[in-house]
């Protein structure tokens, strides 16, 4: 079983109007941490997961989730 983390960062931004940039500087990170992360190439620290979410002022769990993607082979 593979675990893979998503999340909900562009939605926050996008009900925030923020751009990434504008998200970046606020937790003081690169533009590149935050889109990287947005489309799952990145899985940020604790920290920076921590930091988005209190920006947002919502759990962690909110905007960051793990699915699980079963790969069975027979």
């Amino acid at each position: 079983m593979n675990v893979r983390l998503e999340n909900r960062i562009h939605v926050f931004r996008a009900a925030h109007r923020l751009s990434q940039s504008d998200l970046a500087n606020q937790i003081g990170v690169s533009r590149k941490t935050i889109s990287t992360i947005e489309v799952g190439k990145f899985v940020p620290s604790t920290v920076i997961a921590l930091k988005i979410a209190q920006y947002f002022k919502v759990p962690v769990e909110e905007i960051f989730t793990l699915t699980s993607e079963d790969s069975t082979s027979d």
